[in-house]
């Protein structure tokens, strides 16, 4: 007797459709009876487009094939298995056919048993990538046009301030209230760290609270809270009312773009995580890898002192702990000497090259990827296709990851000087040192250093030229 696998799949647009899940496995079963074909597995995709063969059913499918565990692939209908002409043509002839295993598609009633078969099977695939590209440029299509007509197109997930009702982005006045104040903190000089804190302690909105640093410059950086809606990177007037106006949001975006975030009055930080020492972010143990944090007068690397178990890279890391006054002196004393040295500020940059922490790289893929997911959870929230309870819970998980991502992510920003504006920086070293509070020191440091490590009783400043 054969062993058939049977692939079925659904995406979203398809579940308001006849293509169900369930739909498709009791046709399949009763064909396979029909044919006295024995079912070795059902291999299932929900929500999964036809446009790339990244599913995890298929690919199950393709490891049992390679076992020799089957002898024919059934689908209900050819554009389950895929919509894309090049991804079937290659699945069948590449490996399907390539390891002896027949493929049979239910409703178009052939199989590439047959010549014939084997023939349709080609000018059936164009026919699914044909239909695949319309349905596409009809989205698209759409989404431009709600776009150009001042209509949301972010579907049950309103930025903050805003409730979707009717097609339509309506005022929620509470978190409008709080949109404001973020703005208006912010513009008072506040750090974003410490306007997440201030925040999350005293309001909560319809994502939980104000936990994430994320959030906080998301809503700073919005243009709906002008009134404006956004679609593949053009941006059009939107028909929401306005929460914030246009005078607030041009001055945040112009200290969010400063290189210092700071002007005659107010301090802002570049680095959205504001500290109470000088150096603290800045300082990294070159044993472990873990971030040093000030504690009862020193920097402590953060595996040593274990005040953060998230922070914690070794339990048994025994770096030197360093008095926090020492420590700044000397960077501070750095600083100035390549203000006053050329000699010494030429040694410094000469073949110097910013190493390279991390592969920004992987991290931007995992936060699209992130994105991908929400996305296609709140389409199959959309048609029913998961209960609410159960993708509150999953968002929220990747939410949390996202956010730790971007955390990774702003520690490893590229913050390369070039040697005019390095100079221009040093030039005012000893102003700033001389006259300047912490938080002044500390954002002018942070622009001129990238990291320190810290090796026992050594030190090695990397500058950001």
């Amino acid at each position: 007797m054969k062993r058939v696998g049977c692939y079925v799949r659904v995406s979203t647009e398809n579940q308001l459709e006849n293509y169900s899940i369930e739909e498709q496995i009791e046709r399949l079963k009763a064909y396979c009876t029909a044919k006295d074909w024995a079912v070795y597995k059902f291999y299932t995709d929900g929500g999964y487009s036809g446009g790339n063969t990244n599913r995890p059913a298929l690919q199950q499918l393709l490891v049992d094939i390679e076992s020799k565990n089957l002898d024919i692939v059934v689908v209900y209908k050819l554009d389950r298995l895929s919509r894309s002409q090049k991804d079937t043509l290659t699945l069948i002839e590449d490996v399907f056919l390539a390891n002896g295993i027949d493929f049979v598609s239910m409703s178009e009633n052939f199989d590439t048993s047959t010549p014939f078969g084997r023939a349709m099977v080609g000018i059936l695939s164009v026919f699914a990538q044909l239909e695949k590209d319309q349905i596409t440029e009809r989205f698209t299509m759409g989404r431009i046009g709600r776009a150009r007509n001042g209509n949301f197109h972010g579907g049950p997930t309103p930025p903050t301030g805003y409730d979707y009702i009717d097609s339509k982005l309506v005022i929620n006045e509470y978190e409008a209230l709080q949109v404001k104040e973020v703005f208006r903190l912010f513009l008072e000089g506040q750090s974003i760290n410490s306007i997440r804190k201030y925040m999350s302690s005293k309001y909560t909105n319809k994502y939980g609270n104000w936990a994430s640093h994320t959030l906080v410059l998301n809503v700073l950086r919005n243009s709906v809270y002008i009134g404006k809606v956004k679609f593949s990177g053009q941006e059009y007037a939107g028909n929401h009312t306005p929460i914030i106006d246009i005078n607030t949001f041009e001055a945040t975006q112009k200290f969010l773009q400063s290189p210092e975030r700071e002007d005659s009055k107010t301090i802002f930080q570049k680095n959205p995580f504001r500290a109470n020492n000088l150096l603290t972010s800045l300082i990294y143990c070159k044993r472990c890898g873990a971030r040093f944090c000030g504690n009862h007068g020193n920097y402590v690397c953060h595996s040593r002192g274990k005040t953060d178990s998230k922070m914690i890279k070794d339990p048994n890391c025994k770096n030197k702990k360093w008095p926090i006054g020492e420590l700044d002196e000397f960077v501070q004393n750095e600083i100035l000497k390549l203000a006053y040295n050329e000699e010494y500020f030429n040694e410094k940059v000469k073949g110097k090259a910013l190493p390279v922490k991390s592969d920004k790289a992987i991290l931007l893929n995992r936060v699209t990827e992130i994105d991908k997911q929400i996305s296609r959870m709140m389409d199959l929230y959309q048609v029913g296709g998961i209960p609410l309870s159960e993708i509150t819970d999953r968002i929220a998980k990747l939410k949390d990851e996202k956010d730790s991502l971007a955390e990774d992510l702003a520690d490893k920003e590229d913050k390369r000087l070039t040697i005019t504006k390095a100079k221009a920086l040093l030039s005012n070293a000893e102003e700033v040192f001389t006259t300047g509070d912490i938080a002044k020191k500390r954002l002018y440091i942070s622009s001129l250093v990238d990291y320190i490590e810290v090796d026992g009783e050594f030190l090695d400043i990397h500058f950001s030229f």
